[in-house]
């Protein structure tokens, strides 16, 4: 099964990304991929809050999602829409990932569970959560692809929701990212393969990348690992559509060989001597 990865230099004005993510559609269908896979805040990456809450909308008055979801029609393609900030009704934001069908049709949401606080050696401070409620709850849903288990970034640092998405029949793990070049050279490849291995799961993350509009820079290195930790796709820090195969065949052989799904037993109690 043949998918795209789209890695992209999202910035501040929504009507350039939604054309960019439109063209990618029609590209990764024209190659004959049966889904695409973009990376989180496709529609928007801007760390100006009042500059971009003139262009975060409701998800029904979304542009973006609905060019993508007509892109996805005209061009019969599945798309994996890695992540849109979106206004929820209490006025707070979710950033939100979307699975759509070859009909335009959504069939999957997920609001991100972990949010990005941190202050790194850099100097750089993120605090996602002064603007965006986390999640409640995890998705899977039936792809081209296989069951894909959804989670946006930070998440990637939490291993215990992988543990449950692969429990709940993940086959293929989406990880869309916007992932800071300090935290995503120290870090970013050997989380992905972490998250492959210990689930005995393919692996499927694409990222932004490069000098962005409103001053942040992203790592890029759009990787897809396969259930056994090994590296299928890796697409450096240049934009564009990466490509890449995937034979369910070596899940299932992943699983046989060392059958950690199978052996995975609820955490005990910890008792501290």
């Amino acid at each position: 099964m043949k998918v795209a990865l789209l890695q992209m230099t999202a910035g501040i004005d929504p009507a350039v990304n939604a054309a960019t993510l439109s063209d990618a559609v029609a590209e990764a269908a024209g190659a004959g991929a049966a889904m695409l896979f973009t990376p989180e805040m496709s529609g928007l990456l801007d760390r100006d809050r009042e500059r971009a809450a003139r262009s975060i909308v409701a998800e029904a008055d979304d542009p973006v999602l609905a060019a993508v979801q007509a892109a996805a029609a005209h061009h019969h393609c599945w798309v994996h829409l890695g992540s849109l900030a979106v206004r929820r009704p209490d006025g707070r934001y979710a950033n939100r990932g979307f699975v759509i069908d070859d009909a335009g049709a959504i069939r999957a949401r997920y609001d991100k569970l972990h949010l990005f606080d941190v202050d790194l050696p850099t100097g750089e401070r993120w605090r996602e959560s002064a603007a965006y409620a986390p999640g409640e709850s995890a998705a899977v849903v039936d792809t081209p692809v296989g069951s894909l288990g959804l989670s946006i970034c930070y998440d990637l640092r939490f291993a215990l929701l992988y543990a449950a998405l692969a429990d709940a029949g993940a086959e293929v793990l989406a990880i869309p990212a916007a992932f800071t070049r300090p935290t995503g050279q120290a870090h970013w490849e050997t989380l992905l393969r972490a998250r492959a291995i210990e689930n005995a799961s393919f692996v499927i993350a694409a990222a932004q990348t490069g000098e962005h509009q409103d001053g942040r820079a992203t790592h890029g290195h759009s990787l897809v690992v396969d259930p056994w930790g090994k590296v299928l796709l890796d697409m450096g820090e240049a934009a564009g559509l990466g490509f890449v195969a995937l034979d369910p065949e070596v899940t299932a052989a992943a699983r046989a060989r060392v059958p950690v799904l199978a052996h995975r037993r609820s955490i005990p109690t910890v008792t501290r001597a």
